[in-house]
């Protein structure tokens, strides 16, 4: 069965499983901790937070909107 995962997962070895200390070396490469290049202002923040919950909060509003009119379409007329 280990061996059946270990040709699935192609060229990883045995010996690359059991060495965790390895791979956490090779994963805190990939962590930066420079200060950003450009800095982002208070206008654009507030500018990109406004695009994104008006991007959120129109369809729901839309369909709030509608409510009454959804519900008068799903009422049944009598049968006669």
């Amino acid at each position: 069965m280990v061996s059946a995962v270990l040709r699935m997962m192609g060229n990883v070895s045995v010996s690359t499983l059991t060495r965790p200390k390895e791979i956490l070396k090779d994963s805190k490469k990939m962590i930066y901790s420079k200060p950003p290049r450009n800095k982002i202002g208070a206008v654009e923040s507030f500018f990109i937070m406004s695009v994104f919950a008006v991007a959120m909060l129109t369809p729901a509003a839309w369909i709030l909107h509608h409510l009454p009119e959804y519900h008068q379409r799903s009422k049944p007329s009598p049968k006669t």
